[in-house]
């Protein structure tokens, strides 16, 4: 039933996010930087406006958020925080991560969105009826969508946020992302004119911009609120050191960024380890002195860098041009969209440079046969 045709009054607005918690209290005890970061640390570093926009946006009927970063730029842990705000308005919420799903699931679309159904139900706590829903003469997109309109939407009374994180995955088959993708950008599309779907909220997470043979236009990849992170500031940077309890000023944050850049990952791993005692800015300049050598606490990130180019000769020669040169390089547009995804470069226009001096002189060292 379409808005026009439907007896029932517009539905009000949404309630207003509600008050956040306050923060953390400082704790003694530091928290190794591995993975998200947890909802309650006193380590997450906020980027404005992108939180508040996030929330606000969850917050509205037929929402999408797009999240867009290379690795360990902080894209679980925004999310994680989107998730958790949809909750404390009473929303359903389910965080699905592609990477869980067995190889088998990415055989075939059908069997894809089978799993993607099966998921859905158990994270909602409602029984998995599939065999009910599908109907091989209907096709599975078609299945699929009536099934959540039908058996998921209509049961639950209540906003549902989907949060699907590392959906990179889907790209490695054309066939699941040609019927996956549309399939999302359609959903988002009905919460414009049918109430059911008006409850159902997107947040897409993903490293790379490389869709394949998708079309862009039929996928949910140009619509919604796109949000790509970026790296923290110089003042960033100070805060989160004071936030380890370590009495920095720009003579700290400078060399440390001149190494790492701003990237969140490489600046935390930095900072839990030189709030280790003993304590003292020649302890930065150690930690910097070793940083881009097996020596060093980049050694195990580096290593597992090296270890996929060298499972991707392409990729390591097209490293192994950016780091060997002080000039921005042009890229074929697959070997940058991989190596962007990865971390390891930045963009300057149709060109590309090293992410920071730690990848080019690590890698300049390593890919230098």
């Amino acid at each position: 039933m379409t808005r026009e045709e439907s007896k029932e009054p517009v539905l009000p607005p949404p309630p207003p996010r509600p008050t956040p918690k306050p923060p953390p209290k400082p704790v003694d005890v530091l928290e190794v930087p591995d993975g998200s970061v947890a909802l309650d640390s006193i380590f997450y570093v906020e980027r404005p406006p992108i939180e508040t926009r996030c929330y606000h946006t969850i917050s509205q009927t037929g929402a999408l958020i797009r999240i867009k970063a290379p690795r360990q730029m902080g894209k679980t842990s925004l999310l994680n925080r989107i998730v958790d705000c949809a909750a404390q308005q009473d929303y359903q919420t389910v965080r699905l991560n592609l990477l869980q799903a067995e190889g088998a699931v990415f055989n075939s679309l059908d069997k894809f969105l089978r799993w993607f159904c099966a998921c859905v139900s158990h994270e909602l706590q409602l029984p998995s009826q599939l065999n009910d829903y599908w109907d091989e003469d209907r096709g599975s997109i078609v299945n699929c969508t009536t099934y959540f309109e039908v058996h998921l939407l209509e049961q639950i009374h209540s906003p549902l946020v989907l949060a699907l994180d590392e959906v990179d995955r889907v790209f490695q088959s054309a066939e699941i992302a040609q019927g996956f993708f549309p399939m999302l950008r359609s959903w988002h599309e009905e919460a414009k004119t049918i109430d059911i779907w008006e409850q159902l909220r997107l947040i897409v997470v993903h490293s790379t911009e490389d869709y394949g043979p998708l079309d862009i236009n039929q996928s949910p990849f140009n619509v919604g609120l796109p949000v790509e992170l970026s790296e923290f500031t110089p003042e960033q940077v100070e805060d989160l050191a004071r936030r380890h309890k370590l009495d920095w000023n720009d003579t700290h944050v400078q060399p440390l960024m001149a190494m790492v850049g701003g990237h969140p990952y490489l600046v935390r791993l930095a900072l839990y380890h030189l709030a280790q005692p003993p304590v003292g800015k020649e302890c930065l300049e150690k930690l910097l002195q070793d940083a881009p050598t097996d020596a060093g606490i980049y050694a195990n990130h580096l290593r597992r860098h090296l270890s996929t180019l060298i499972e991707n000769p392409e990729l390591a020669a097209a490293l192994k041009q950016v780091v060997t040169t002080t000039e921005p390089v042009r890229l074929e547009t697959m070997q940058a969209y991989k190596l962007y995804s990865m971390g390891l470069i930045q963009r300057i226009g149709d060109r590309v440079i090293p992410r920071c001096q730690l990848y080019q002189q690590y890698f300049r060292e390593r890919l230098s046969y």
